[in-house]
């Protein structure tokens, strides 16, 4: 064995970069490494990390951007027994102790990002943080943010189903307004020339696809004495002109001729009485129309082109003079004299869900008006004259999802761009502040009302939430990444930490249930006896384990001490569980951060160095941290105080509103992480999603109730139903015999959805609580 590992270390001292080019050409041979496993074994990306000097940790690769994994010397150690691992794709070659992988991405702040991913306790956040240059994206992203001015050679059918949708949704409203604006100003007789305009465009809005709209360009007319044949030639643009073009033309496409832009129109188009006519009767008219397409097709996300379209229309050009503006039809191409203004190809882009704005999503920026509608009709309309109950409460909790995008957003930014220290204070104060705004706000509100409904209704989202992170997380993930790739790995060392910190936080969490179970009284109501039969069996429709009224003794003696008990150890074992991870066995995740200066040069000129462009500052990121809570907590007010009739007058169990709706929707963002992550074949990290929030949950929340509880008694008491208890320690044991051999496929994680389907079952047949 000392032989072989001499003569390895001997090869990479002697041409490293030619062994790396040999093991990069029998990477897909998985035959070759596993004849000794004694030396390698494969894993996912997740095991093995290593930022070395000169190269940053990128996000997980997307078809955004494409990453490439850069060998560094530095990842080389002298010692003994340990090999340097090469990375590509998602997968490391790595020996059985300790191995580092060195991969590229954009800047520093991103490494900082990605490696928060990896380190126990923080949040999980698939988005990046930073802008990303736009000529370094895929072509398909490309195309997300183009301007639509160019003309490109389409080699499909231009008759597809988006393109028809678009025919049947916009299309022939857009061309009749336009029809009839055409009357209206060639009835004006002044305003013919813009008539003509509206004609034409009223043929392309009925079918825009493929043909263009062009204007004639200012040319230098520069022609020989000498020859006949002198063609005008394009006016030669400024230094200004040519890098404003090179940096807004962001599709590559094998015919795009840009054009500079002219210069500002004649002031004789404002001298016309016809400009007037136009400004007075047609473009109001037709700015309505593009307006509320444009608005339309915004919030359909996926018909952005439609909406960029329109947008364009309106502020560009009606506002030009009609004899500048013509439309071509298709296949006509772009001529040196004109310059493209609006082009469009497809209606429908399935791509526009990562569409981004100042790096938030384009779902987050369309949902936040939804939060000021809101607050509005929670706060102004208190009758309901106006809005009834059950709106005010759907649209209070789908408010809550842009919320927790931005609060999980404003985490990243601040975690991403502050040292250790700073970054675990904003997770551990804000991770879990979606959650406990809701918690405390009902609470407060049922002990006001006197009822015990909300905190059986708290106990119910608190056990929804661990179950959807143990069970539905992990499963969708394992679903949606399987689908994509046949079999995923994920380190199998830090998946059983998570997994013993499950059973420990699990079992805490229910102690006190199982006390009461052991020691309390046994009560049944609403028991009857036949009246023939005085001796014989009762019939009881509700029996219960009492902790109050009669044995209230073994309550206040031995029930709540051990619950302030469990509430203090919880967190004990979760700063352990810090500890552990982050401190003195790192090399379970071995992720090796160090500087990094931008000396070395990733592949094809990608520069590693540098902080990048955030597209937020800690100051913003910090604002809209507290502004989202702010909003958070009106928002959970505003659920709470409308849930009451749909608590009294619903015809499911109480149990499954809590589980399902009031546990799950603050966890969207989460989820969206977690099936990003698996489709990049990170599914260490789909994983870490849902462990970490369900052990925030038991570790972190659930003591935080109690002590809230203890300063401000709301009559929240550390006792579960049965249904609860057998629900989450069933979740917990299935859960760990899944992530016992380090593989995931899609029939995994439909073992787990399957498993987490028949237990919200359970929950939507259950009777609705006695306190309901």
């Amino acid at each position: 064995m000392g032989i072989i590992i001499k003569l390895v270390m001997s090869q990479i001292k002697a041409n490293p970069v030619d062994r790396i080019r040999r093991r990069s050409t029998a990477e897909g041979s998985d035959n070759i490494w596993d004849q000794d496993v004694r030396f390698y074994r494969r894993t996912s990306q997740c095991d093995r990390m290593c930022l070395g000097t000169g190269s940053h940790v990128p996000d997980t690769p997307s078809p955004d951007v494409e990453y490439h994994f850069q060998y560094t010397p530095k990842c080389l150690s002298t010692h003994q027994g340990r090999l340097t691992a090469s990375c590509r794709g998602e997968e490391v070659w790595q020996e059985a102790t300790s191995l580092r992988t060195t991969i590229c991405v954009e800047n520093e702040v991103e490494a900082q990002k990605l490696a928060n991913n990896y380190k126990f306790g923080f949040r999980k956040w698939k988005s990046h943080v930073t802008e990303r240059p736009i000529e370094d994206r895929s072509d398909i992203v490309k195309e997300l943010y183009s301007e639509l001015n160019f003309i490109k050679h389409e080699s499909g059918s231009l008759i597809t189903c988006g393109n028809i949708v678009y025919l049947f949704l916009f299309g022939w409203w857009i061309s009749l307004a336009y029809l009839l604006v055409s009357g209206l100003m060639f009835l004006t007789i002044i305003g013919v020339p813009y008539g003509k305009l509206c004609w034409k465009l009223s043929g392309y809005f009925l079918w825009p696809f493929g043909k263009s709209i062009q204007k004639t360009s200012n040319l230098v007319k520069q022609c020989c004495v000498k020859f006949a044949d002198c063609k005008p030639i394009l006016e030669e643009p400024s230094s200004e002109k040519r890098k404003e073009v090179k940096e807004t033309t962001p599709l590559l496409t094998p015919f795009s001729v840009p054009v500079p832009i002219d210069p500002p129109q004649s002031t004789r188009y404002w001298l016309r009485v016809s400009t007037y006519t136009w400004l007075l009767l047609g473009y109001p008219l037709l700015g309505v129309i593009h307006s509320l397409a444009c608005f339309l097709a915004w919030i359909l996300v996926f018909t952005i082109p439609v909406a960029k379209m329109n947008a364009r229309t309106l502020s560009t050009i009606l506002l030009m003079p009609p004899e500048d503006v013509h439309v071509h039809p298709p296949k006509e191409l772009q001529s040196f004299e004109s310059q493209v203004l609006l082009c469009c190809y497809h209606s429908f882009n399935w791509y526009y869900y990562k569409y981004t704005l100042d790096g938030i999503n384009v779902f987050a920026v369309n949902l936040l008006p939804l939060v000021i509608v809101t607050l509005v009709i929670g706060y102004v309309d208190t009758a309901n004259q106006f809005v009834g109950s059950e709106i005010k409460f759907a649209t209070a909790v789908i408010s809550i999802i842009p919320l927790s995008y931005y609060i999980g957003m404003g985490i990243a930014s601040i975690s991403a761009q502050s040292n250790f220290a700073v970054g675990a204070v904003v997770n551990a104060t804000f991770g879990s502040i979606v959650e406990m705004t809701f918690y405390i706000t009902a609470l407060i509100r049922g002990h006001h009302a006197g009822s015990k409904c909300y905190e059986e209704v708290v106990k119910a989202a608190l056990t929804g939430t661990l179950l959807g992170c143990i069970l539905f997380i992990p499963g969708i993930s394992m679903i949606v990444g399987g689908c994509k790739h046949r079999e995923q790995r994920f380190n199998s060392r830090s998946a059983g930490v998570g997994s013993a910190l499950l059973f420990i936080s699990v079992g805490g969490v229910f102690a006190p249930t199982l006390f009461s179970k052991a020691y309390g009284s046994l009560v049944c109501v609403g028991c009857t006896s036949s009246p023939a039969n005085s001796t014989g069996h009762f019939t009881c429709n509700n029996c219960h384990y009492e902790m109050s009224g009669s044995n209230q003794p073994l309550f206040l003696s031995h029930i709540e001490p051990l619950v302030y008990t469990v509430a203090v150890l919880l967190p004990a074992a979760y700063l352990i569980g810090l500890i552990f991870t982050l401190k003195t066995h790192t090399h379970i995740y071995d992720i090796h951060a160090s500087d990094v200066h931008g000396h070395d040069q990733c592949p094809h000129g990608t520069d590693a160095g540098g902080h990048g462009t955030v597209h937020w500052s800690r100051w913003r990121a910090l604002s809209v941290l507290i502004l989202a809570t702010l909003l958070m907590a009106a928002c959970a007010d505003l659920t709470t105080e409308h849930i009451k009739p749909i608590l009294d007058h619903s015809a499911i169990s109480q149990y499954f509103i809590g589980v399902t709706l009031l546990a799950m929707v603050p966890e969207i963002p989460e989820i969206m992480n977690g099936i990003q992550f698996a489709l990049q074949n990170n599914i260490s990290l789909s994983l870490e999603v849902g462990s970490c929030i369900a052990v925030q949950v038991c570790m972190l929340q659930i003591p935080l109730l109690v002590l809230f509880n203890a300063f401000y008694d709301v009559g929240f008491v550390l006792i579960f139903s049965d249904l609860h208890l057998w629900a989450s320690i069933f979740s917990v044991i299935v859960v760990n015999y899944i992530f016992m051999d380090g593989k995931s496929d899609y029939f995994q994680g439909a073992a787990l959805v399957v498993v987490y389907l028949i237990l919200l079952a359970l929950y939507f047949f259950a009777p609705s609580p006695a306190a309901c």
